[in-house]
């Protein structure tokens, strides 16, 4: 319960602070992070904490390609290596799956709200298009400029997730 309780306080500050400000602070992951690591060894002895450990090391392994390729800031990496640290490799699973639809719902209501959901299918289907040796030509694909792109916090989808991921377990 108490481990439940803090994966509840930590991702409603997360939540709250990405909202805002648009960063997950680390004063608030890392100090959740050991909590989370120390009660593991005091309830259960190193199993417990090596349970947790995998937990926050999955978390942290799903999340690094995205983050590398910038499709996601550090604040979410770490998030999710907390929520691992909290229920374990097997929640840290789920809370991922649930944060992947949840995030992609997300977008497309965002999408469908700039008025850019269009647009953003078509550059999807010529990538896909692409891949498989179709060359569309560039002025049907247009430029991707950073100003047109959309960002949202995905503290809200991992927030998400993982309320999803702890009422399915």
């Amino acid at each position: 319960m108490a481990l439940e309780i803090l994966l509840l306080a930590v991702i409603s500050i997360c939540l709250y602070t990405d909202l805002r400000y648009k960063k997950i602070y680390n004063w608030i992951i890392f100090p959740g992070t050991i909590i989370a690591l120390a009660f593991q060894l005091l309830s259960g002895g190193p199993a417990e904490l090596w349970f947790s450990a995998k937990g926050l090391l999955l978390g942290m392994a799903i999340l690094i390609i995205p983050f590398t390729l910038g499709g996601m800031g550090a604040g979410d990496v770490k998030l999710l290596g907390f929520i691992g640290a909290c229920g374990g490799p097997g929640f840290v699973w789920l809370t991922f799956l649930a944060t992947a639809l949840a995030g992609g719902l997300l977008a497309i209501l965002i999408l469908i709200k700039n008025k850019k959901l269009i647009s953003s299918l078509k550059v999807v289907w010529y990538t896909i298009l692409s891949l498989f040796g179709a060359t569309p030509r560039v002025n049907m694909l247009g430029t991707l400029e950073a100003e047109n792109t959309i960002a949202f916090p995905y503290g809200v989808a991992i927030t998400t997730g993982t309320v999803v991921a702890y009422l399915m377990r």
